[in-house]
């Protein structure tokens, strides 16, 4: 009888406990918003902000209300204006270049490698030129880090300024650095299917303190800044505080309460998806025509979710994988359809920006294969699912779908 996966891709692990009580007390007494306190009471979300900070190594923080306002907000509090260029991956989540359009500036693309990390020596060449832009919002895609040391040199070099997008990299690191402590501001989700689950939420952190009170005085903190801790001086904010629109964007005490035990949790949670993400790549490798993406020794990543590739197969070959995969209950997502499926879009999807054409990029893309790795799934499951994949790949490739078409 045919292997079928029973398990649900989109699943997400309970809220735990103690987040549901932190959440019930906040329900309890009303005081949602975040700056309705009591007298001596910081907040949940205050509290979420400066325990952030700490388990960041980061002496500023700010709870927003979802990853992409805290992109777009990144970008405000460091100068970009309307009509500037931002560069950014070809291969990320239309929630980045969305927040470069938010703010009237315009992406700038750089390329993407065979190991679906920014493609440093196109970089490289784009900061060459004369009129290269001032800033890159860098998109840690699908949990993968480029050489952050090598990318820092180049950016340092030719005076950008860096955001890192850690939707998909809270809990990562390179070097020993954690993700979102090179560049100058580092942005993160707290969306259902990233690793802290608020079902909408936004945290940023840095370490310059004007960056940090423009910031708040964009989320909509009004003349109440004294009522953050994970703050800059009150003498910072009355440099910016007359010049910096309010473009309200708050984390609510609701889902500060809710994230503060799972943001306790994160190392162990980051342990056991790596545990499952192995077990796939193991499962995996050595399938005839499927790559597998070594990640570096410098790595420690986050395998919330797994890539692959089909390098160089025809489009009705992915697609006959994908189908046969669909049936027997794995769900996997391609970056190299024509049309945008789901969360799938691509730099030429996003066509308020300009999209040179990128031939070694457009390669790539068409070989993605992605697949969410949920912690409701066992190292069993993952075990059957590697085996349904290496199956159908296999059969596909044997039958000469990858080159051919099926």
């Amino acid at each position: 009888m045919t292997d079928v996966f029973k398990g649900n891709f989109t699943q997400q692990e309970p809220i735990p406990e103690a987040a549901i009580e932190a959440a019930v007390d906040v329900m309890r007494h009303g005081r949602l918003h975040r700056y309705n306190v009591a007298d001596g009471e910081a907040g949940e979300t205050t509290l979420l902000e400066e325990e952030f900070a700490a388990q960041m190594g980061a002496p500023y923080a700010l709870a927003v209300a979802s990853g992409g306002y805290a992109l777009a907000t990144a970008l405000r509090a460091v100068g970009v204006k309307p009509g500037d260029r931002v560069l950014t991956n070809a291969f990320t989540l239309a929630p980045v270049p969305g927040s470069i359009a938010s703010v009237g500036a315009q992406p700038v693309y750089v390329g993407v490698t065979e190991a679906l990390t920014l493609d440093l020596e196109d970089l490289a060449w784009q900061l060459a030129q004369a009129d290269h832009p001032k800033v890159l919002m860098l998109s840690h895609m699908r949990g993968h880090l480029c050489d952050m040391d090598r990318l820092m040199e180049i950016c340092d070099a030719a005076g950008v300024t860096v955001i890192e997008d850690c939707a998909h990299t809270m809990g990562a690191r390179w070097n020993g650095t954690l993700s979102g402590r090179h560049g100058a501001v580092g942005c993160y989700s707290c969306q259902t299917y990233k690793h802290v689950n608020s079902g909408e939420g936004g945290l940023l952190v840095t370490s310059d303190e004007e960056i940090a009170a423009r910031a708040i005085m964009l989320s909509g903190s009004y003349m109440l800044y004294s009522r953050h801790l994970a703050a800059p001086d009150p003498e910072v904010f009355e440099r910016v505080k007359y010049v910096t629109p309010n473009i309200s964007g708050r984390m609510d005490n609701l889902r500060a309460a809710i994230l503060r035990p799972q943001l306790q949790d994160l190392e162990a949670q980051v342990d056991r998806w790596n545990a499952r993400y192995r077990r796939l790549e193991a499962g995996l490798r050595d399938t005839p025509g499927l790559t597998v993406i070594d990640r570096p020794e410098p790595e420690h990543f986050v395998g919330s979710s797994i890539q692959f590739l089909l390098l160089d197969w025809s489009a009705d070959g992915v697609e006959e994988v994908l189908r046969r995969c669909a049936a027997r209950g794995v769900e996997l997502k391609w970056f190299g359809a024509p049309e945008p499926v789901a969360f799938t879009s691509r730099y030429d999807s996003w066509r308020y920006a300009d999209a040179p054409a990128m031939p070694k990029t457009d390669r790539v893309l068409a070989g993605i294969i992605d697949m969410r790795v949920p912690l409701t799934f066992s190292l069993e499951d993952c075990d059957q699912i590697a085996r349904i994949i290496r199956s159908e790949v296999s059969a596909v490739f044997q039958a000469g779908g990858a080159a051919s078409g099926v």
